[in-house]
């Protein structure tokens, strides 16, 4: 898989930017839709996509998988008005991974995590795209729900997009953010960062880990196609994934 430029994108020490993102129908991997690249830490930016919302259209978004569940939402959830936090809780084979879901850092991004995450939109879908020391990104629930995996993972969405939030913190060690395909074409996909990284501010930030920091190091670690697709060679799935809110 190649990478787009407007997608999240990793850098590798030798490569001047690298896009984390998710892939066109084209093969082609896009920025943050899905993931952040190395490349762009190290110096020019990238952008990590996940799976272009645009090739996903509503009628679309059963994809290979199947749809979670009819309550999923059908279009973009209204951005957030409560500034409360929420608590995630990804389930996993490898342990569990807790994470600070903020409003306030993200409230388009923070209202749909949440709503997709209540529906059971994450639940069996696998982190498909591993960058060791850069980021693991995951929640293709078109192409990329167990059993019925497909060749397209990466390049699913819910079926809609929806528009970025204005990022005011770094991408440090621990944080969850969309990916996209560009500019406004947030989906399902999102990343967790690896290490303290020098990110554009392209990706839209909603939350961060406060426990399993172990586990996301773990499935960083399982093997994978190398390059800038890093395809997830034996895929951990998200076996359920729950929210509460004080």
């Amino acid at each position: 898989m190649t990478v787009r430029a407007p997608r999240l994108v990793l850098a590798f020490a030798t490569v001047a930017a690298v896009a984390v993102g998710a892939c066109t129908s084209a093969g082609a991997t896009t920025a943050p839709t899905t993931a952040p690249t190395r490349a762009q830490s190290a110096a020019a930016s990238a952008r990590p996509s996940a799976a272009p919302a645009a090739s996903a259209p509503a009628s679309a978004a059963t994809g290979s998988g199947g749809p979670a569940s009819a309550a999923c939402p059908k279009w973009a959830p209204a951005p957030a008005a409560n500034v409360s936090t929420s608590t995630a809780t990804i389930e996993t084979p490898k342990g569990n991974i807790v994470i600070k879901v903020d409003p306030k850092l993200g409230p388009h991004a923070a209202a749909n995590f949440v709503a997709l995450a209540e529906c059971g939109y994450y639940d069996g879908v696998i982190f498909h795209r591993l960058m060791p020391g850069f980021v693991i990104q995951g929640g293709d629930g078109q192409f990329g729900r167990e059993p019925n995996l497909s060749d397209s993972v990466g390049q699913g969405g819910p079926g809609y997009e929806f528009a970025d939030d204005p990022v005011t913190v770094p991408y440090k060690r621990g944080t969850v953010a969309m990916a996209n395909s560009g500019p406004n074409t947030n989906g399902s996909q999102f990343f967790i960062v690896l290490a303290d990284s020098g990110l554009d501010p392209n990706y839209s930030v909603f939350g961060e880990v406060t426990s399993g920091m172990d586990v996301v190091d773990a499935i960083a670690a399982g093997p994978n196609s190398g390059g800038q697709s890093g395809r997830a060679l034996d895929p951990v799935p998200m076996t359920k994934v729950t929210v509460t809110t004080p």
